[in-house]
């Protein structure tokens, strides 16, 4: 099972660019020190992988048919396609790479599930579009409490840090159940995987990923789109995890990214349009429609040639 390596490298790439987008505000905004941050998300993202993650991986395993060789390409060419984006400070859905790969994959062999791949291009759509329109409402209704509560200085810190670390850590679970089958998820069935195996090998991955590599990303969404303060960090968390934990249910892996990324501009949509960060927004929307493109065509080529010399 040496294919296994390019789902861990996966994995790793994806904490590195997304595991981290939920504590990533509050570091931003300086209510949480990173490595606090880092080590409570490696916490509950591997409790909501092992916990809640084998929804999203039948989904994937059902997208396309593969092999070991095929699922180690598919992971591979994925981790990479982050890891530059990554590189580039840029947060990128780690779904859309492995997707783009997975649709290559279908294509080459005609093995593509249409049905199955539409419901999760829908739920990319929904995703930053839900968190957005959460992030609103929640801001509204919650600013109203706070202004009741007539919290003074040290009150107002205290309840913020500690509503950061509770929305985080629900987030980061939510970020688990989700995600892991973006690293894993491909390697299940065709007796490779079981669910849980796949769980608990893509959780421990994403963590390595959320320790080593995520300080960047994290400052990006953090403070490059728009300027947070602890309340509207909270808020960002918080629509984002509600978000990604309802699509964890229904069994369809969407990005973080783009949940937390949606989070932020409803904040921003808020204090007013003129607080979000055009140019940093153009270079994230780049980036997402250029990550499954690119990774569909580094596939294709790659099945091509494995095919020529008899590896596929």
């Amino acid at each position: 099972m040496w294919q296994l390596v390019s789902g861990a490298y996966l994995g790793w790439a994806l904490g590195a660019n997304d595991a981290s987008n939920v504590f990533g505000t509050a570091v931003a905004s300086r209510m949480l020190k990173f490595w606090t941050a880092a080590l409570l998300c490696c916490l509950f993202v591997f409790l909501g992988s092992v916990l809640g993650g084998a929804e999203g991986m039948h989904t994937y395993g059902s997208m396309s048919k593969t092999t070991l060789n095929t699922a180690f390409l598919t992971g591979l060419v994925a981790a990479l396609t982050v890891t530059i984006m990554t590189w580039m400070r840029l947060p990128v859905s780690t779904s859309q790479a492995v997707v783009g790969a997975l649709i290559a994959v279908g294509l080459f062999f005609g093995k593509l599930q249409i049905g199955v791949l539409g419901k999760v291009v829908a739920c990319w759509v929904g995703t930053p579009i839900g968190a957005l329109v959460a992030a609103v409402i929640l801001y509204l209704l919650l600013g109203k409490v706070m202004n009741l509560l007539g919290l003074n200085l040290f009150q107002y810190d205290f309840v913020m840090r500690w509503g950061l670390v509770m929305a985080g850590s629900y987030g980061a679970y939510a970020l688990g159940a989700n995600n892991v089958a973006n690293v894993t998820g491909a390697f299940v069935g065709e007796g490779m995987l079981t669910a849980r195996q796949a769980c608990v090998i893509g959780g421990l991955s994403i963590c390595l990923g959320v320790v080593t590599f995520s300080r960047g990303v994290m400052l990006t969404v953090g403070s490059g789109l728009v300027k947070l303060d602890a309340f509207s960090a909270f808020i960002v968390i918080l629509a984002e995890a509600v978000t990604v934990h309802m699509y964890a249910v229904v069994g369809v892996p969407v990005s973080t990214s783009q949940a937390v990324v949606g989070g932020v501009l409803g904040i921003g949509l808020v204090k007013g349009v003129r607080t979000v960060n055009r140019r940093v927004l153009a270079n994230i929307l780049v980036a997402w429609v250029s990550t499954p493109v690119i990774a569909f065509v580094f596939t294709y080529g790659a099945c091509f040639l494995g095919q020529r010399l008899g590896w596929l």
